[in-house]
């Protein structure tokens, strides 16, 4: 709702979690009348005031602390890549909304199935798309080196950000992603070879573009339109122009330097507190990927009752609804109409590494899942419409089983079978529970943290565990959580990148993939430390399996290893999203979590 602006100015919060953002604009000056102020109303329904000159979104779609990166060759968690997908397009699109298939940059693509069994896909690219970088005033195409014509987006540009992320010297924590995939990129993504060209990557012409995989599945041209296969300018980062065009290395991504394509650039970056997206007018557009509609996008880095707080005061347009607020919201006569609960393809899951003291036993981590009241929790802290999860990959994923057909798969709320294998364990060292040391880990959120102590008390009363909770900012936690640092218990959540259960099981937890890290020696590194032969060759056949009825099956039995047997992980929730929404503006809802502001829009009424 349009608020009123009865004060002289607006507090301008800046601050971040995983992404950034510029506070409100300034209110209107009032005018003085015989030393009477009269401040206009805005009428329900309408954008602010000042938002009807340039269109300005104002959100929070991270929490406390920065933006780790917006580097594609760096870049692995939702707040660096939803801002990846406003700045770069890659080769084909994941529509937000429906998961389905759609052109990126290429406007085509033909697979074929070679006589050795790899799979080359062609993709042809459009030719209209010029870089493009925010001069301090206004947004501007990037010149060639002679300054006769626009730089355009081409396939040696696509090549460039495959190479960049599977460069070992970059130490991609998305390179695993290529290299399960790609022909030749396992050995040039681990040192075992330096030559590129060995690599499934041909460029044909500027225009065409040849990857060939490793075998035929049905998410290979998915994942060619990953972030992590997006152009980067190679002429910022390494130099070009005969010295002409100074290296920027690692801080090409900074203001001043920062070069991009998509329907928004970056304009500011204050680290730890804000960053500024401006539309790129020379954003041809598409059907699916349209020219932004919004002028500015003014990301701010808030935990989520202050961005709620800012929210509530007219200072931001949307805002996720914090736990302790739920219920009121939801009571209210205005917010309860700009709520939305709406389907989130993700998974909250606790892991655990599991060569860590204590949890380095199957029983105790068993135990630990067990004694989770996963309903009684979403009934009492989360609120949101979640759904208790009994294995990992989210339900309506391509291959994951479903509660319909799968309703005792995987690992369920049970505190007297928790009882009996804590117990075991017991016996078997000669402890007591209160002499277990445990600790359980999370990035810093008011929202974490609110379910960390609810299964803390939990593992109390049902277990008499004295388990300890700490938490981290989140680019740090993201480090640790990667070493052989991390800690016996962590959160985490996933979402997808692409909508396959292969997605969660296989890149997710065999080794080498995002939360189970090896060496160069092809050792555990950190994570979930974890490796199970009998896994890895289930969730390898499912990625080929053709018939829809055996992949899940074969997904099945992986998940029962995974979650039970093994207990790497506790399943906790299936995400649903929470988020208040001023009515002046018109969104999407992305299931995968990642924000397309491309499409959203503010409205006069």
């Amino acid at each position: 709702m349009r608020k009123n602006f009865a004060v002289l100015s607006l507090l301008v919060v800046l601050s971040v979690i995983l992404s950034a953002c510029g506070g409100a604009a300034p209110a209107a000056e009032p005018v003085v009348v015989k030393e009477t102020v009269v401040v206009e109303v805005p009428v329900e329904g309408e954008a602010p005031a000042e938002q009807m000159g340039p269109k300005i979104l104002r959100v929070n779609p991270g929490g406390v602390g920065d933006i780790p990166t917006i580097d594609p060759a760096i870049a692995e968690d939702t707040s660096s890549i939803t801002i990846i997908e406003s700045t770069f397009i890659g080769l084909t699109n994941i529509n937000e909304e429906t998961s389905l298939l759609e052109p990126g940059m290429a406007t085509e693509w033909e697979a074929v199935t070679n006589d050795d069994g790899t799979e080359t896909i062609t993709f042809n690219l459009r030719t209209d798309v010029p870089w493009v970088r925010w001069n301090g005033t206004e947004v501007e195409t990037v010149k060639t080196c002679d300054g006769s014509a626009d730089r355009m987006v081409t396939a040696s540009d696509f090549a460039y950000g495959i190479y960049r992320n599977l460069l070992p010297a970059n130490a991609s924590p998305y390179g695993y992603l290529l290299s399960f995939v790609l022909k030749g990129a396992a050995d040039f993504n681990n040192g075992k070879t330096e030559d590129f060209a060995t690599v499934g990557v041909e460029v044909v012409d500027d225009a065409t573009l040849k990857l060939t995989f490793l075998q035929p599945t049905a998410y290979n041209a998915q994942i060619a339109g990953l972030w992590v296969a997006r152009p980067q300018p190679k002429w910022v980062i390494e130099g070009d122009c005969d010295g002409g065009v100074e290296a920027r290395g690692e801080r090409w991504t900074e203001p001043g330097f920062f070069q991009s394509y998509g329907p928004y650039t970056m304009s500011e970056w204050i680290h730890d507190s804000s960053m500024i997206l401006v539309k790129n007018p020379f954003w041809p557009g598409a059907d699916n990927i349209p020219q932004a509609k919004i002028d500015e996008v003014h990301i701010s880095m808030l935990d989520e009752p202050a961005a709620f707080s800012e929210y509530e005061a007219g200072n931001m347009d949307a805002a996720a609804v914090p736990l302790a607020d739920i219920d009121r919201v939801k009571a209210d006569p205005v917010l309860s109409q700009e709520l939305v609960i709406a389907p989130n393809l993700c998974t909250y899951y606790y892991g655990f590494n599991t060569t860590a003291p204590v949890v380095s036993d199957v029983r105790v981590r068993r135990a630990l899942s067990m004694a989770v009241d996963r309903q009684a929790l979403i009934d009492n802290v989360t609120k949101g419409g979640q759904e208790p999860a009994q294995w990992f990959s989210r339900p309506g994923l391509a291959g994951a089983p479903t509660m319909k057909d799968h309703p005792d798969l995987g690992v369920k709320s049970d505190v007297e079978a928790a009882k009996a294998e804590l117990q075991s364990y017991l016996d078997e060292t000669g402890q007591t529970a209160d002499q277990l040391d445990i600790t359980l880990m999370f990035n810093t959120s008011a929202g974490h943290q609110k379910i960390a102590e609810a299964i803390q008390q939990m593992w109390n009363t049902n277990l008499g565990l004295n388990v300890k909770i700490v938490n981290q900012e989140w680019a740090v936690y993201l480090e640790t959580t990667k070493s052989k640092d991390t800690p016996q218990v962590f959160r985490m959540g996933w979402c997808l990148d692409y909508p396959d259960a292969n997605n969660f099981l296989a890149e997710v937890t065999l080794p080498n993939g995002s939360m189970n890290p090896v060496d160069a020696s092809g050792a555990p590194a950190g994570g979930f430390m974890w490796n199970n032969p009998t896994y890895n060759d289930l969730v390898t056949k499912a990625a080929i399996e053709t018939d829809p009825a055996k992949r899940v099956d074969l997904y099945s039995q992986a998940e029962q290893i995974l979650v039970y047997e093994d207990a790497v992980m506790i399943p906790i929730y299936w995400y649903t999203r929470v988020t208040v929404t001023k009515p002046y503006v018109t969104r999407t809802f992305s299931v995968g979590g990642h924000e397309i502001y491309y499409k959203w829009d503010i409205t006069p009424q």
